[in-house]
Order: structure tokens, then sequence, then C-alpha cells
């Protein structure tokens, strides 16, 4: 009797043991699951984006001038809206390879006006590739094209949104700089270059549909 009772005792011990080891670690799992959340969240927050004076004194003082800052709609699109995944697993990729922004940082090598604008193109150009390989998955959480109402548009970007899908263009391939200023040398698409005209043709596309004053074809039958 006194070894049975010893035996369970042992047991309990054990099993109390296990299971309040079991509850510490998911206690300490939850904590850091919430701090590295809570993390995610700080800095996916603009003001966490221009906390460097490198952002503050160049990029975002082009920003607050276009009509992704102030615009007749009153929404704002801020730098975690576009340059941060919303999906958690391409927003931890993008947290980890951020992370060599920081040893830029540590090093100075944009930490002049001088030195950023020597590094403007670079840097885009990095950016723009970026935003190519995603298919422009971070416009999309805003621009849609199921969702655009080409009527309302201007003849020249409803053409151009109505044959940019069978043309395989993303949203980057003609808008650049629609928040930042353009690198010298890297002009702004306003639709019909050399490209546009090609294909343009090859649909049998009339010009007045882009260009405003071109005479539309006289479709009148003069049968006698």
């Amino acid at each position: 009797m006194f070894n049975l009772c010893k035996r369970l005792l042992h047991r309990k011990i054990v099993f109390g043991s296990t299971v309040g080891v079991a509850l510490f670690f998911m206690f300490i799992g939850v904590v850091c699951w919430g701090a590295f959340n809570t993390a995610l969240e700080v800095t996916n927050d603009m003001n966490f984006c221009i906390s460097c004076h490198e952002m503050e004194e160049n990029v975002y003082t082009e920003y607050i001038n276009t009509i992704h800052y102030n615009n007749r709609s009153g929404v704002r699109a801020t730098c975690p809206d576009c340059h941060v995944p919303k999906e958690w697993q391409h927003m931890l990729l993008r947290k980890i390879f951020a992370s060599r922004e920081l040893f830029q940082k540590l090093i100075g090598t944009i930490d002049t006006p001088e030195k950023f604008n020597l590094k403007r193109l670079e840097l885009a150009q990095h950016v723009w590739q970026s935003m190519e390989q995603t298919n422009s998955r971070e416009c999309r959480n805003c621009h849609n094209f199921n969702a655009m109402d080409i009527a309302f548009q201007k003849s020249r970007s409803g053409l151009v949104h109505t044959y940019a899908q069978q043309r395989n263009k993303t949203c980057i391939d003609c808008h650049k700089g629609i928040a930042h200023q353009l690198p010298d040398g890297v002009l702004p698409y306003k639709g019909g270059n050399d490209d546009d005209h090609q294909y343009y043709e090859q649909q049998q596309i009339d010009c007045y549909q882009c260009h405003e004053g071109m005479p539309k074809p006289n479709t009148d039958d003069w049968e006698l």
C-alpha cells in the first residue's frame, strides 16, 4: 500500500510538473507572439517610417505635395500602404530584408540630401523592380482594375487601363513618380509612346480616342 501511494504521488508530481512547464512555455509563447506582432504594428506606421531624417527630409517632403497625401476623397496612402505588403508572409519577408537598411543608416549612406540625390536613381530602380516582380501588389490594395469605372476616366487613361492587362502592363510601368520626385533623366509616363502607338494601331484604335481635337472618322453613308 505504501509503495502504491508513493507511485501515485510520484505520478501526480510528474504530471503536475509537466502541465506546469507546458503552461509556462505557453505563456512565454503568447507573450513573445504578442510582442512580435506589436513590433510589426509599430513599424507599420508612417511616423516610424519618417523617424529618421533621411526619410523625413527627402521623400516625405516630396510625398506631402502629391495626391496620395491630399486629395478630394480624403483617402491617404501612407508609406506602409505602398511599401509594406498586407499579407503576413510577404510582410515578414519585407521586414527581414528591411534590416539591411539599418546597416546603411549606421554607415550614413544617404544621410545628406546630396548623398540621397546621388543614390536616387538606384533606390528608385530597386523599388520599381520590386513592384514589377509583385505585379504592383501594394498598389492593388486600393486600385483594382475590376473596380474601375472606365467611363469616368479621361479618354487616354481609360484606353490605357482597358488594354493594360492584355499587354501585361502593371501599375508601376506607367505610374512612376506619383509619390516621389523622379530621378534626373527619367521622364513621367504620359501615354502615347512608340510602344503604345504600335499596339493601338494593331488594335485599330482611332486617333481621336486619345488625342482631343482629332476629327472622328466620317461614317456617313454616301451610297447613291
